[in-house]
């Protein structure tokens, strides 16, 4: 992983992770609304499917307070598209296509990347953190290696939240081994507040963060909000086109 300086962005999102990890929980200022939602266009590998349409690079973002630091990304034992380790949740496929921002938008193939996310509960693996103790645990982080389409798929769960922050995944692109790419992905508002009212969400309810109010999205989530299809009965399809340079 190469050394760099922190962008804006970033700089906010350490000192808001840094306060969060250590609060409790809250309320909800969102109505559920529909379960299903396809708040962007899906894209097929030649434009950014962000709100904004274009051919765009994704902004960087803080890789936050629960980044891998077993070295996944050098163990191919977590080369895995199922990283739910039997957790509860409501499943999401969630397909990631990498394109080169720098040619047009072309797909980049064999780019390894690492996804990372809390369960039902707002828990990290790996980390020991108020109210849990995730350490030697794996759960919901996973590596893959876009196919030649840049595409790869990873079989997880809909994240749960943690105070201070929106609704979110994290994913780090590698390309030859050097990273390209830390960034967040955003979920609509409507979908999160229906699936933290049911199942094994409901007893913790509703993130009282809004993506409007996140330390990270407060920018804008045009180029890093999920599209998603289905519902909170049989579980989301979740696709992101994340823009890059190489």
């Amino acid at each position: 992983m190469i050394s760099r300086s922190l962008s804006r962005r970033e700089v906010l999102g350490v000192i808001g992770s840094a306060s969060v990890a250590i609060a409790g929980c809250g309320g909800s200022p969102t109505t559920p609304s529909a379960a299903t939602t396809t708040p962007t266009t899906s894209g097929t590998g030649t434009t950014n499917t962000g709100t904004s349409g274009a051919c765009a690079i994704t902004p960087e973002e803080t890789a936050g307070p629960y980044p891998d630091r077993l070295g996944m990304i050098s163990n191919s034992a977590y080369f895995r598209s199922d990283i739910t380790e039997g957790k509860a949740g409501l499943p999401v496929s969630l397909t990631l296509t990498v394109v080169n921002v720098g040619n047009a938008c072309s797909p980049v193939a064999n780019a390894n990347v690492e996804i990372w996310q809390c369960d039902a509960d707002g828990h990290y693996s790996e980390y020991s953190q108020p109210g849990y103790n995730g350490t030697g645990q794996t759960f919901l982080r996973g590596v893959q290696t876009t196919d030649a389409n840049g595409k790869v798929t990873f079989r997880t769960l809909y994240p749960g939240w943690y105070q201070g922050r929106a609704t979110h995944i994290h994913v780090e692109i590698f390309v030859n081994d050097v990273t390209v790419k830390t960034t967040q992905i955003a979920f609509p508002e409507n979908v999160s507040s229906a699936v933290y009212a049911s199942g094994v969400y409901a007893s913790k309810g509703t993130n009282p963060t809004t993506n409007a109010g996140d330390n990270v999205f407060a920018d804008g989530t045009e180029e890093e909000m999920a599209s998603l299809v289905g519902d909170i009965t049989s579980g989301y399809t979740a696709t992101l086109t994340i823009g890059v340079s190489v």
